[in-house]
Order: C-alpha cells, then structure tokens, then sequence
C-alpha cells in the first residue's frame, strides 16, 4: 500500500490565503493523504473558511491561541501520516510535490533520508515567480547542509521538507518557547537525525512574501530577538557537534555575523554574547555596515535609526508590493470570470 502522506497546516488570521492554501492542497496528486488545519485562535474568518474545504480528506480544529509550534504540534498528535508535509497557511505547493518527492525514494532507501524541494518567493500570482537555484539545492550530508546554509547565508523554506514519520519521532515536537526562526530551529534537529538530504527538483514550493505582516519579521520585539539568539546559539551548537575545524568555525562566524545586526547597539547583553563565542572559534564580529541609501542617516539621526531603516523598510516595501500584486490578481479573476 502506498505510504499515508499527512498535511499539516497551521492556521492564525489566515482569511486571506487559507483558501488558496488548501485548494494547492487538496490538488496534490499523491492519492492517499490526509489534511489538518488547526485553527490557532484566529479572530477573522479563518476557520469559517477553512472549514468549507472539510471533507473525509480535510479535518479542520479550533484551538485557543497558543502560537505556531503548539499549533503544529497539535496537528502532529492528530494525525496518521507515514509521511509528514508542513505548509503555512499562506503558502503554495505545485500539484505533483508530494508525488514526485515519494518517487524520488530508492527500493532499500532509509527512512532517514530527508526529502527537499526548490522554492521561490511570490506575492499573489505564481506564474511569474523565479526559481533561482542556490547551493542547498542537491543531496548533502547533515554537515555539508549546515555549512552551507550558515556559511553562505542559505536556508530551505519549511514547506519544501517531506519528513518521515521514523524522522519526526526522533526530532520531537516543534519547540513552544520560541517565537522567531521556531522552524529553522525544528528542522536543525530534523536534518541531525537524518542521514541526508535527497533534492527532488520537480517538487516546487511557491513561498508567499508577506512584508511585515510575517511571523519572520523581528522588528523591535525583544521576544523574537531573545528566540532568534537561542536558535543561533542551537545551531552553532550542532554544526560543532558535527566537525571541529578551521571551515566549521568560518561559517558559525559567517553565520552570526549575518543576524549580528538585529541586535546591535539595541541589545549589548547578547552583543557581548556574541563576541564571547566569535572569540571562543578565533574571530570577531564587527559593527553592521551600512547600505549606501542608509548611510547617509547615521550622522543625522543615529546609527540606531539607520540600521532600523536597513532592517524595516524592504518590508514596507515588500508590503506594498504584495498589496499591489493582490489587487493584480483580483482584477485578472474578476475579469476571467467575466469572459466566462
């Protein structure tokens, strides 16, 4: 019998997108497959939504707001899968994902080998978007992944995972405390129980841009800051659990001083942190620099508000750009539905 693939959507304030999301879901070509959406406290239509899709396939629950890793965790402990695929509420997989990932796997294959995917951005419309290829895209053993994700500043959206149900055991449940980079924290322990990745480039993940509006976005909150630090501290942890080297240390100093400046000058406790562990592997970080169109307000207004704006506008801007993009995307509908 072929393998039972569980869905797992979690779901806060999503009226906007559920719908698409699980539309992308329920195309999947792969037959047998389950889908859970947890409803996480949303106040909007979310869950009136969601539910209009239930079905023997699709269960829908409401839980109080707990945040995204009870989220998951809950729909984790409801289901069956021998296959587990995570998809955020906003986001998109290409019809045959699943399918084509499962096909990847050999007769005598592990259930420890990790199933990856491409991804690219999008705003509303998936027909333009731009897969670019980086150097996670290929088979790689938990070391070579880590090294190249902190060295070279890299990462592999969460819905491009396809996780056994034998690799989700030994990783454990979704980390609670945490509210920034939770999913990069998770599948760090993923990727160390696994025996590598196995790239499938025709399964395609479409990762929806949401500007400020996105979990990701750190701004000022020192909740996500203090999160964003333990996960920075986990991953050094375990790619030097991995290998001691000279290549090893390159990239933890790569690696931190990449997220160096969402807490410099704002938070010296963890700054002088940093430093401690730049020192322990031979290096130090320096102070942020300063894109040429931001430059310019340091001597007026302060480093402080100048490394805000570096940090704070792109996702203005990537707001309004999606707001355009949706407003794009409606018209086209409405006019498809006119000519219909």
């Amino acid at each position: 019998m072929k393998p039972l693939v569980s869905i797992l959507i979690p779901a806060f304030n999503m009226e906007r997108t559920i719908a698409d999301t699980l539309r992308s879901a329920v195309a999947q070509t792969w037959p047998r497959k389950e889908i859970i959406v947890v409803n996480d406290g949303s106040t909007d239509d979310t869950a009136a939504l969601a539910r209009q899709f239930e079905s023997n396939e699709v269960k829908v629950v409401s839980t109080e707001n707990r945040g995204l890793s009870a989220a998951v965790n809950q729909a984790y402990r409801l289901c069956q899968g021998d296959y587990i695929q995570e998809l955020d509420a906003d986001d998109l997989l290409s019809p045959d994902k699943i399918e084509r990932q499962l096909a990847a796997l050999r007769e005598g294959d592990s259930k420890r080998i990790l199933l990856s995917s491409p991804w690219a951005h999008f705003y509303a419309r998936t027909r333009d978007t731009r897969f670019i290829p980086n150097s996670l895209w290929q088979d790689l053993s938990p070391l070579e992944w880590l090294l190249r994700k902190m060295g070279e500043n890299l990462h592999m959206q969460n819905a491009t995972w396809l996780v056994s149900r034998e690799l989700t055991d030994a990783a454990g449940p979704w980390d609670v405390t945490l509210s920034h980079d939770q999913d990069g924290e998770y599948f760090l322990r993923v990727l160390l129980a696994s025996e590598g990745t196995r790239f499938v480039p025709e399964g395609r993940v479409f990762y929806r841009i949401s500007g400020t509006a996105s979990v990701s976005y750190i701004g000022k909150s020192d909740r996500k800051r203090n999160s964003l630090f333990r996960s920075i501290q986990l991953h050094i942890l375990a790619l030097r659990s991995l290998e001691r080297s000279e290549r090893v240390n390159q990239a933890c100093l790569t690696y931190m001083q990449t997220w160096f400046e969402n807490f410099y000058p704002g938070r010296p406790d963890i700054v002088a942190q940093l430093q401690c562990l730049a020192a322990d592997m031979g290096g130090s970080l320096r102070e942020p620099q300063l894109r040429s169109k931001y430059a310019w307000m340091k001597p007026i207004f302060g480093w402080q508000t100048a490394i805000w704006a570096q940090r704070a506008l792109p996702q203005w801007k990537a707001t309004l750009a999606r707001h355009w993009d949706e407003t794009r995307h409606r018209l086209e509908r409405r006019w498809r539905s006119s000519q219909a």
